[in-house]
């Protein structure tokens, strides 16, 4: 079973317990994380999946009782709980499976009595999917939706119906963070951005947080900004990524480019055989590595990192 935090997200207090006797062990540490984290500490136990991917719905409800769901999305690369990789539509995901996770989205939705975009996560295994949490916001993954919709997820308010959704194609998106993924261990690479050059071309989008000068500090989220394309199948989007993550430029602090290039190029993450597990238990890092950092020019007098 997986023990939770009921509040917050991300993974934190999350403990995986294979066995009775660690049990209680695993309890209170949860609950301890949870306290920290959230300042309640309310657990829950779920059934713990051994090889899931993590499959969302968009969905869009207004004040007028009408709710539609907007595709999928297919999030199943993370390192930490936290998402690397998204793409959409989900791949090598059945019809049927698509169309009652859709509807159980809008069934969330109605039953809680939501208005607005949000976003209902399940965990997928096997031709099954399992309930995870629903996010009551747009999400940092939306543009993904918003490439093979046409639609404008931030400004719409719900001006079409169910029949009206037609997706085309298939998008990819890549979160630029600035960590250095060197060897899996992701750590933090704070600094200030000296270069910045973002791909151009069609089917390809930058959501940009920073410009080039920018300093990305080491006290908040270090997403440097979100690298999408678009494609007319997976494969097309695939290798436009790469291409875009080729040409895009990041000097000055350390960025998860490399990890995003050797997940895009392995024949796992091709083949839709990739798992939320993956990353961390069988992509190999070991020789993957951020560009050294080019050193401001008042380096010597700068104060030193810790």
């Amino acid at each position: 079973v997986a023990i939770k935090a009921a509040y917050g997200g991300g993974g934190r207090g999350m403990k995986v317990v294979h066995n009775s006797e660690s049990v209680h062990e695993a309890i209170e540490s949860a609950q301890r994380e949870a306290l920290a984290y959230f300042g309640r500490d309310e657990i829950y136990l779920e059934k713990y999946l051994t090889w899931p991917r993590h499959v969302e719905m968009q969905v869009i409800a207004d004040t007028h009782g009408n709710c539609v769901w907007v595709g999928e999305r297919d999030c199943s690369a993370p390192r930490r709980h936290q998402k690397l990789i998204e793409e959409s539509p989900a791949p090598d995901f059945p019809d049927d499976v698509r169309r009652a996770m859709g509807e159980a989205s809008v069934r969330v939705a109605r039953s809680c009595g939501y208005v607005n975009a949000g976003t209902v996560e399940f965990l997928y295994q096997e031709g099954e999917f399992y309930f995870l949490e629903m996010n009551t916001r747009l999400q940092v993954e939306h543009p993904v939706t918003e490439m093979v919709s046409g639609l404008d997820l931030a400004a719409e308010q719900l001006s079409f119906t169910q029949d009206d959704i037609d997706l085309r194609g298939h998008a990819i998106e890549v979160r630029i963070n600035a960590e250095d993924p060197a060897g899996g261990a992701f750590l933090p690479s704070p600094g200030r951005i000296t270069a910045l050059t973002v791909p151009q071309g069609f089917g390809v989008r930058w959501d940009g947080g920073y410009a080039e000068g920018d300093e990305v500090s080491q006290f908040y989220d270090n997403l440097v900004g979100k690298l999408i394309v678009w494609g007319a199948d997976r494969e097309i989007a695939r290798k436009r990524m790469l291409r875009a993550l080729d040409e895009l430029v990041v000097e000055g602090v350390a960025t998860t480019a490399p990890a995003h290039v050797a997940i895009l190029s392995h024949p796992d993450f091709a083949a839709a055989e990739h798992s939320t597990k993956w990353v961390e238990e069988t992509l190999d890092l070991s020789r993957v590595g951020a560009p050294a950092a080019s050193a401001p020019a008042d380096a010597e007098e700068a104060e030193p990192k810790v």
